[in-house]
């Protein structure tokens, strides 16, 4: 049985026609609860890490482009509630490749927290060295977030960013975008803020077209 609260091929129609997509309780309401709790008991286990930027030797911890933390899911893969949401999403990839042919292979994801005053600064997905990241994935976990609290993922619509589109990070809300075409920003939260962020990825050198 599906865990989508929403029809999955029209989802795919309009990410062909737009390259992204908002989906507000993408999932049902108490898979959504679940997780957020998960989260928050692993971050005051401690168990997450400062955010840093780039891969392999480039990566580095700057606190001036992004003040967030994360702990990957499959270092908490055994928990009910993420076991959850990763099949959910395992049904939104095999959908995605049957509609758009991406040949996406595995999801990449993680919890992140934003403290009060924390944001990330405009960046792509897509590493310049590395295409493997495909299809963006954002699942917010803040149940009435108040709409004076900052924290929208800021999505840039043009080459030149003066067109954008700011999303609440609403409980329940599920963003999608392809990693490698759209600019996008945290702008600066006023509370905490959760989400489970991830990237749909090909296997490395694989181009679908």
């Amino acid at each position: 049985m599906s865990a989508l609260n929403f029809d999955l091929d029209t989802a795919i129609d309009a990410l062909a026609e737009h390259g992204w997509i908002v989906i507000p309780h993408a999932l049902p309401a108490e898979l959504t609860a679940a997780l957020r709790e998960s989260c928050l008991d692993v971050w005051e286990e401690g168990l997450f890490h400062e955010a840093a930027t780039g891969r392999a030797d480039g990566q580095a911890r700057r606190a001036e482009i992004r003040s967030d933390s994360v702990l990957w899911l499959d270092q908490v893969a055994e928990q009910p509630a993420v076991a959850a949401y990763n099949a959910a999403m395992d049904e939104v990839m095999w959908g995605v490749n049957r509609g758009l042919y991406l040949g996406l292979a595995e999801l990449e994801s993680h919890f992140a927290v934003y403290p009060a005053g924390a944001f990330y600064k405009k960046h792509l997905d897509r590493f310049r060295d590395d295409d493997a990241r495909t299809l963006t994935t954002v699942f917010y976990l803040n149940e009435g977030w108040p709409k004076d609290a900052g924290g929208q993922i800021r999505l840039y619509l043009d080459d030149e960013c003066q067109q954008f589109v700011d999303i609440e990070p609403e409980a329940g809300t599920l963003v999608l975008f392809l990693s490698d075409c759209f600019w996008h920003e945290v702008l600066p939260a006023r509370q905490q803020r959760l989400s489970v962020t991830g990237w749909y990825r090909r296997r490395s050198g694989s181009v679908p077209w």
